[in-house]
């Protein structure tokens, strides 16, 4: 298929150089003499065509002097001229009211952005963060109000945490849906650990994404919709409009902050002040430079696209390279995409888009906690390598470079995507739509660990197959109907979804010592007896019905109402409570419409109101059913009912419970849209209300025998986050080629757990030594999620030991001692960018921040304290805060660790400039070239002292989700970029 379109373009090309030729040129322009990117000029009945460059700028071969030039663009009126004898066509595009209004893609279809009732905001792209990018997550963080999006990791392809106004669930996160061209996505089982399963997107094929904030935007979506809902669309080829583009990218990456440890002359004198002995190899190393390089990323990126009247298509390759800060870690993908469109008929009754997409990632990963943990505790007096140039064997095995070389995981993933979607216009207004997907990916993680003498370690291997199969099929009608004053649509559907989840896992042990790698040689293994490593797997099967329905009435194109409803059938619950119903509501009224607001120049201004409710069925499979686990074989069965007994040889796990159901989010919306001076100033202010209740929950159950954990809905307990969003932006344009536009967002929320009947949910183990029963966060009545529950360290005492809070006066330090002593969730995010552009030049800035929020170092708690100095272990000054400390003081879990998250970043700056082709006189074959050059990451404010204050290590327990905790988190890199984008 590249081929043939290749080919296509070819000849294309070879007959438009055959034709009469007549050049003409020229500048596009708003009513304000601005010029306009991106528009479209067609040569009326060919397919011949071009866009405007940045700077307004087209040229253009017609076939005569009696050809019709076509301009158009969107929000503005088209306009045909002839080109005649004109070399030089400069054209002025005049505002439609009717379509000034950008298209924003809702759920199951667009709007124009006057007639949205629902919260939604829409992020096109060229607003996308620049930099290095992995993921969509990546691209709309700090972007859009009210959608928090945490990149905890600075590992290559790491897992990014995103929220759209808060966490409403205790054990099932808060990741929204996300839907790629239709395709609703299941993530589950798609990557692997510590790889983000959105990879498979090149962040370069994407146009747009649109984010569904509140119910009333996200209930078509039903029980996927309580988190919110992340809908990309890909990019599509336009009629007349033939090109091939190549984008190169490269990336030069450093370690942006190191944790200040002591150096070896500072070593030498703080061990023997805590009271150890001094083991001094007369070296000085710093570890942390050991195990961390300057790395590369390279980015190449090809898209074809065009078509004409009928048949658009585009078609994009991509391969990405990135190496990661940390020694040993890299990302490879490599990704292929292809978007049809096709009509058929006079009257284009017929329409089919065909979008598939292909992409294979590969991560290596070294045992970063292990690696990371070891150079920051080493003994920086030993050195790094011996006489040979080979890693130090030391005894006690404190070389990390060692662990680089022995140990490392890599997961492959292969991942196709594709749906087709053909339309039918039955008659006028009513239109069928079918829309099937399959998402099929399949992953192997291979984890080993080499065989070394000293420091002994046996060699072993595990691998994991995994695959994860979801299919879709989507029957829906659309009727809209205009007469006079009054405007109908109406959607009406039914959605089948199937879910197939796989996993297999096997090991294999005790390899001989050997410059072979395992993963190569896996029958090397000395251990291979199935009773010491039985395999082990699991499989699923979900299904989820849907009925939704959608209807919009405008009246005078002042006033708004959308009512949905969706009933969706799952699964997952028990045959009495399958299925549960969606509903919501909103209203607009475009106040800027009447006639008392004509003398007042205003653009836009539209009130908005919004209720509705979304589920979540976002638990395990099979809860409904009894467990029972066997004591041979560790598999697992499920009788039919919780009076049946199990097998013989298997003992009782998890009772049986029918009557679970839906959890549901209830959200209120009120929010205003306004645009001033033409539209040059423009923001909207929304203020919400997201209350989730009827939580879903694994407890203890009452009676301990035969099973301690039950499933339930925990009826009366209520999350709730409520807040305000601003969003605003000024964009200014000279006739001059100057121009600047500058913005920004803000995003207060508060969020609170009520009516639970537990005095604490417990999450968040910490990691060290002693600390291993030790929780950090608990979800307790009045305090918000991710709250940290601690004991309340005072200091230390003149007997050197940690003085706590007794806070019941009984004379001893316990659980019920603890406070709520701040979240991780931040109470403010904030965002603000700004554009400076002039003629070819453009300068882009984009920070992003948030306060409020704490962050737990649980990286000090097991590291940095004056017993670990005292035996030889590499600390930083933390260790000495209270020089009266004795070096038997353990380090608790406390408010001792506790510290301020709060940051300010410049997560992006960005300069370009867009090279004329005609300047270097290669517009004959060259459309348009741009230099980029770009740093990501340049500087962080915050007083936070680990390697960075964006931060979220998975210490989930039960299933409950914990925030907030950072320990030994792979570390960011500061980048520079260069790129070269070219079109021809």
């Amino acid at each position: 298929m590249f081929i043939a379109l290749m080919c296509a373009t070819c000849i294309q090309a070879a007959y438009a150089g055959s034709i009469p030729a007549v050049a003409v040129s020229g500048t596009v322009t708003d009513d304000l003499g601005a010029p306009l990117p991106g528009v479209s000029i067609l040569e009326k009945g060919t397919v011949n065509g071009t866009v405007t460059d940045a700077s307004g700028k087209f040229s253009l071969t017609v076939n005569s002097e009696e050809s019709i030039l076509v301009f158009s663009f969107v929000g503005f009126v088209p306009q045909q001229i002839v080109v005649g004898s004109q070399s030089v066509v400069n054209v002025q595009l005049v505002g439609d009211p009717t379509t000034l209004s950008e298209v924003v893609v809702v759920g199951y279809g667009t709007q124009e952005a006057k007639d949205v009732t629902g919260a939604v905001s829409s992020l096109k792209s060229e607003s996308f963060n620049k930099g290095v990018i992995n993921s969509p997550e990546q691209l709309l963080q700090g972007k859009i109000a009210g959608v928090n999006v945490v990149s905890a990791s600075g590992e290559p392809g790491t897992t990014q945490s995103i929220t759209v106004r808060g966490p409403g669930g205790i054990r099932t996160g808060s990741t929204p849906l996300f839907v790629v061209d239709g395709l609703a996505l299941d993530n589950s089982g798609t990557g692997g650990v510590g790889v983000n399963p959105l990879n498979f997107i090149n962040p370069q094929d994407i146009a747009s994404i649109d984010v569904l904030k509140d119910a009333s935007a996200t209930a078509i979506y039903g029980s996927r919709g309580a988190n919110g809902v992340i809908l990309i669309t890909t990019k599509k080829g336009k009629a007349g409009v033939s090109s091939i583009s190549y984008a190169f990218d490269y990336g030069i990456s450093k370690m942006a902050r190191k944790i200040d440890v002591f150096s070896a002359d500072e070593y030498r004198q703080r061990v023997p002040e805590a009271g150890g002995v001094l083991e001094d190899s007369l070296a000085s190393t710093d570890w942390q430079d050991e195990i961390t390089r300057v790395a590369y990323t390279k980015n190449h990126n090809v898209n074809f696209s065009g078509g004409s009247e009928k048949f658009a298509y585009y078609a994009s390759l991509g391969m990405q390279d990135q190496e990661g800060v940390l020694k040993n870690s890299e990302l490879k993908r490599y990704t292929g995409r292809l978007n049809v469109s096709q009509k058929f008929l006079s009257d284009d009754r017929i329409a089919v888009d065909l979008n598939l997409n292909a992409t294979q990632t590969t991560a290596q990963r070294p045992s970063i906690e292990g690696v990371i943990g070891t150079a920051l505790s080493a003994n920086p007096t030993y050195p790094a390598y011996d006489e040979n140039g080979d890693p130090y064997r030391y005894p006690s095995g404190m070389n990390p470079l060692l662990s680089l070389e022995l140990n490392k995981d890599i997961v492959t993933t292969n991942r196709v995507i594709g749906n087709i979607s053909p339309s039918i216009k039955l008659i006028k207004g009513l239109e069928y739509k079918l829309n099937f997907g399959i998402d099929y990916a399949s992953s192997t993680r291979d984890n080993r660990m080499k065989a070394n003498t000293l420091p002994p370690q046996d060699g072993r291997l595990e691998s994991t197959f995994g695959v994860n199969s979801n299919s879709l099929i989507e029957n829906y009608l659309t009727y809209t109907a205009i007469k006079n004053r009054h405007a109908f649509s109406a959607l009406v559907g039914h959605s089948y979804q199937k879910f197939f989840i796989q996993s297999r896992t096997f090991s294999v042990n005790k390899f001989p010592v050997s410059e072979l790698d395992p993963i190569n040689i896996p029958g090397s293994g000395q251990d291979l007896t199935l009773a010491n490593n039985r395999p082990t797997g699991y499989a699923t099967r979900n299904e989820l019905q849907s009925f939704f329905g959608r209807a919009n009435y405008e009246f005078n194109n002042r006033y708004l109402l959308t009512a949905t409803v969706r009933v969706d059938g799952s699964s997952k619950f028990g045959e009495n409570n399958q299925y549960g119903t969606f509903p919501s509501f909103s209203l607009g009224w475009r106040i800027s419409e009447e006639e008392f607001m004509s003398s007042i120049p205003v653009s836009n201004l539209k009130l908005r109101l919004g209720w509705g409710q979304t589920g979540n069925q976002e638990i395990p499979s099979k809860i409904t059913r009894q467990l029972f686990i066997s004591t041979v074989t560790g598999s697992t069965s499920y009788p039919l009912s919780n009076a049946q007994p199990g097998p013989a040889g298997t003992v009782f796990s998890r009772l049986r419970n029918e009557d679970i159901q839906w959890e549901v989010s209830t959200q209120t919306n009120i929010g205003i849209d306004f645009a001033f001076l033409r539209g040059a100033l423009s923001g909207s202010v929304d203020v919400f209300n997201k209350v989730s209740n009827n939580i879903l929950l694994e407890t203890n159950s009452f009676d301990p025998q035969p099973s301690d954990k039950y499933w339930m809905n925990v009826e009366d307990m209520e999350i709730s986050n409520k807040g305000l969003e601003i969003a605003l932006n000024y964009d200014y344009v000279a006739t001059s080629g100057f121009g600047f536009s500058i913005g920004g967002n803000t995003t207060f929320i508060k969020n609170e757990i009520s009516n639970s009947p537990f005095s604490i949910i417990a999450s968040g183990n910490a990691t060290g030594s002693g600390l291993t029963s030790a929780t950090i966060n608990g979800y307790v009545n009045g305090e918000p999620i991710g709250t940290f529950y601690l004991k309340e360290f005072l200091g230390v005492g003149e007997n050197g030991k940690s003085i706590f809070n007794d806070r019941d006066s009984d004379g001893y330090i316990t659980d019920r001692d603890r406070i709520a002593a701040g979240s991780a969730l931040p109470k403010v995010m904030y965002a603000f960018n700004a554009t400076v552009r002039y003629k070819g030049f453009d300068l882009t800035a984009n920070f992003n921040g948030v306060s409020g929020n704490k962050i737990y170092d649980n990286t000090e708690n097991a590291f940095f304290y004056k017993a670990k100095i005292s035996k030889g272990v590499n600390t930083t000054d933390a260790a000495f805060e209270y020089p009266q400390e004795s070096a038997n003081n353990a380090a608790d879990v406390s408010t001792r660790f506790l510290k301020d998250g709060s940051f300010l970043r410049l997560n992006n700056l960005a300069l370009g400039y867009n090279l004329n082709p005609s300047a270097i006189k290669l517009d004959n074959w060259i459309k348009s070239i741009r230099f980029s050059v770009t740093g990501q990451n340049l500087f962080v404010i915050t007083d936070y002292d680990g390697y960075d204050p964006e931060v979220n290590i998975d210490r989930t327990v039960s299933g409950v989700t914990s925030y907030g905790i950072d320990y030994l988190s792979y570390p960011k890199a500061r980048t520079i970029i260069l790129g070269l984008n070219v079109s021809f």
